[in-house]
């Protein structure tokens, strides 16, 4: 059972990587569980302390996440329609152009939002739509450095407990 739970807990932790880049997997949680199932093991000491900040830091990034962007839009000018153009933008972006969907949406989400919604003129709406960029882009920087710390955790662990699952 060892073996089968470091397994999950390894593809958890690749899933939760390639998470950081997707809105529709939650990067940071699914590196967490992919911790919890490796801690579920009989070879590696339960240590309840670490798995309750690692997933109170997984739980907060993922709310950051979706506050982040919206700060970004905000800071640089952008209105409510904006922002709901940043996440529909993200969405279609994914769904339609794939992974050069993920950069390209948010920006044309916003931009979109501004100047059909808010009424904006061209230059505040390439602004808050430059803001909602920079702030989608800082939050997946966030989301993907918690998910590679989660994951030089796993190795960590499995690499001086390899001995005893295997």
């Amino acid at each position: 059972m060892d073996i089968f739970f470091t397994i999950l807990g390894f593809l958890l932790m690749l899933l939760g990587i390639i998470g950081s880049f997707l809105p529709i997997i939650p990067g940071p949680v699914t590196s967490w569980f992919g911790l919890l199932f490796l801690y579920l093991t009989e070879a590696i000491p339960n240590n309840w302390t670490f798995l309750g900040i690692t997933l109170f830091i997984a739980v907060l990034v993922f709310v950051m996440d979706y506050i982040i962007p919206a700060i970004g839009t905000k800071r640089f000018g952008g209105s409510k329609y904006g922002i709901y153009g940043t996440t529909i933008g993200l969405i279609l972006g994914l769904l339609f152009l794939g992974p050069f969907g993920i950069i390209i949406g948010p920006f044309l989400g916003a931009l979109i939002g501004e100047l059909a919604f808010a009424n904006k003129d061209v230059d505040s709406a390439f602004k808050a739509a430059f803001g909602s960029f920079l702030g989608f882009l800082f939050s997946t920087l966030l989301k993907f450095i918690v998910a590679i710390v989660y994951f030089g955790f796993f190795l960590s662990d499995f690499w001086e407990y390899k001995g005893v699952i295997f």
